[in-house]
């Protein structure tokens, strides 16, 4: 399966100036098409008195729905580059939205697919990507005497602590891989003489740092 990334915020703005025309480009995480649209629509109006609003996104694992728009530049100048470039860095789930105030230089149609692909490039740059994984949520219940040891355990082996919780017992919550659970299982409970026990739990993501 191919490593699901995302932009690390929800979202994010980055902007530059070109030939004294100034592009910001808007990002935002989206989970369907009602999402992108009506960020879309948000940027748009607040950006009502500028000269273009162009967007482009990419849904779904394997891109499963892209659209894009010109807004007005000419055919095939803004929206598609933009959208290559969403394609290129393998995001997922990202709408952008290139605002242009012009400056009254023209660029050209080659000047125009560097400036909206550019500044696409720049922003996914400077606010970085993270990538997706599916994981299941294992709370293990340990004695208080225990307790200390396994934690530290888990944090040595790169494990994700998502909550701990106390009463009778110690209970941790952490982020396995399937794959990894039967032995992790086994490991654990060889290593505290089984005075812990197991609860799996739903699938749950964590993201972490695109390398």
């Amino acid at each position: 399966m191919e490593p699901f990334l995302t932009i690390a915020p929800q979202s994010a703005l980055w902007e530059q100036d070109i030939k004294k025309s100034r592009f910001i480009v808007n990002f935002q995480r989206v989970n369907n098409e009602d999402e992108a649209q009506d960020f879309v629509n948000r940027i748009s109006k607040e950006h009502y008195k500028a000269t273009h609003n162009v967007f482009a996104y990419v849904i779904g694992p394997q891109d499963e729905i892209k659209r894009y728009s010109d807004n007005g530049e000419p055919s095939g100048t803004a929206g598609v580059p933009m959208l290559e470039v969403l394609q290129k860095n393998q995001v997922h789930n990202v709408a952008a939205v290139v605002t242009r105030y012009f400056g009254g230089i023209k660029l050209g149609a080659g000047g125009l697919i560097r400036a909206y692909a550019g500044t696409v490039a720049g922003g996914l740059q400077s606010l970085g990507l993270v990538e997706r994984l599916t994981r299941l949520k294992v709370m293990i219940n340990i004695d208080y005497k225990n307790a200390d040891q396994l934690t530290y355990w888990l944090k040595s082996q790169d494990y994700p602590i998502l909550d701990t919780n106390y009463d009778t017992l110690v209970h941790i919550v952490v982020a396995v891989a399937e794959s990894e659970l039967p032995q992790f299982e086994k490991e654990l409970t060889n290593q505290f003489s089984a005075n812990l026990d197991f609860e799996i739990g739903d699938p749950t993501y964590l993201e972490i740092p695109a390398k």
